[in-house]
């Protein structure tokens, strides 16, 4: 397995730039092992799949973990305001990293992470291939 350790910058995109990072590495199929760091701006999506709350404030981030691959991106945050509140969700894009975000993001090496829509969620989920076995 490899790894990809990389740091954000101040203004950065954190959801684009973890895509970025999955394109131009070629990443089949990777979860976010470690993740610190802080945002000025963030858009979480609830737990309904239907509200995406803006938070406009330096946050926190306590913690990001999910699944990445250069064809679909699924994280989930939690952050902390300044007053120590937490909130959490589906991350979605336009998150802007203030001081920086260091991530590290291990590779696993035999799948794939695709997506396709599921008709009883409405969603695109994931679609898991190991590439070692055939069908």
């Amino acid at each position: 397995m490899k790894t990809y350790a990389l740091r954000l910058k101040k203004g950065d995109k954190l959801k684009e730039s973890i895509l970025d990072v999955c394109i131009k590495e070629k990443i089949k199929a990777g979860v976010v092992i470690s993740s610190v760091g802080s945002l000025d701006k963030a858009y979480i999506r609830g737990a309904t799949g239907e509200v995406v709350k803006e938070f406009n404030m330096p946050l926190e981030i306590i913690s990001l973990n999910g699944t990445v691959s250069y064809e679909r991106i699924h994280l989930h945050i939690s952050v902390s305001d300044k007053d120590y509140n937490v909130y959490g969700g589906h991350l979605m894009n336009g998150c802007i990293v203030n001081t920086t975000v260091e991530l590290v993001i291990l590779v696993l090496d035999n799948y794939q992470f695709a997506s396709e829509f599921d008709e009883s969620t409405g969603y695109n989920e994931i679609k898991i291939i190991d590439i070692d076995k055939e069908y």
